[in-house]
């Protein structure tokens, strides 16, 4: 799975029509919401905005698509197919179109939509996907350097620190790496 760091945009004009396609990191669906908000602000005379989106939700993948007014399946239907093909997760991918004057038909509307939304996604900066984990250690003063440098060696960091007679400590790391930290501070979990 991958995801995008950071909000990007691309133009095109086909057959008179200008078509802008926007990619944006979202991790809820709020966020998706926020983001759509943000769009319909930003290009308040579009003719019409198609989107879709997925994300990674403890009860799995959440997918969603809109035509936004366009003959249905032409629009979000071929967004999502390219967000899906390339195995995108956390992220909303819209189109915006400005209607030209000439009527591209079904299928024209389809490839124009899924070019549009391939050319976002190949110009965002794409990275893969680390699913990270939280855990809560409790530790002597003395354990707190060997923490920071196995955290450091496991690609994770500390989130917060508590001192008190003993130190409470929440870290985050890559899941898959979870086990190995708890060998070596299991009295401590």
């Amino acid at each position: 799975m991958l995801y995008v760091k950071s909000k990007h945009s691309t133009e095109e004009i086909i057959k008179k029509s200008r078509f802008i396609g926007v990619i944006a990191p979202c991790a809820t669906e709020n966020e998706v919401l926020f983001q759509l908000k943000q769009l319909y602000s930003d290009y308040p005379d579009a003719t019409h905005i198609a989107y879709a989106y997925q994300l990674k939700t403890d009860n799995g993948l959440v997918y969603r698509f809109h035509d936004a007014g366009e003959p249905t399946g032409t629009a979000g239907k071929p967004i999502f197919q390219h967000i899906d093909g390339k195995k995108l997760i956390n992220v909303l991918v819209a189109v915006i179109r400005y209607f030209g004057g000439v009527k591209l038909g079904a299928g024209g509307l389809t490839r124009a939509y899924g070019q549009t939304a391939r050319q976002v996604i190949e110009a965002a900066d794409i990275y893969p996907y680390i699913e990270m984990a939280t855990v809560n250690l409790t530790l002597d003063y003395n354990q707190i350097q060997p923490l920071e440098y196995a955290l450091k060696k496991l690609g994770g960091h500390i989130l917060k620190q508590d001192f008190a007679e003993q130190v409470r400590v929440v870290v985050q790391l890559p899941t898959e790496q979870v086990a190995i930290l708890l060998q070596s501070f299991a009295d401590n979990y």
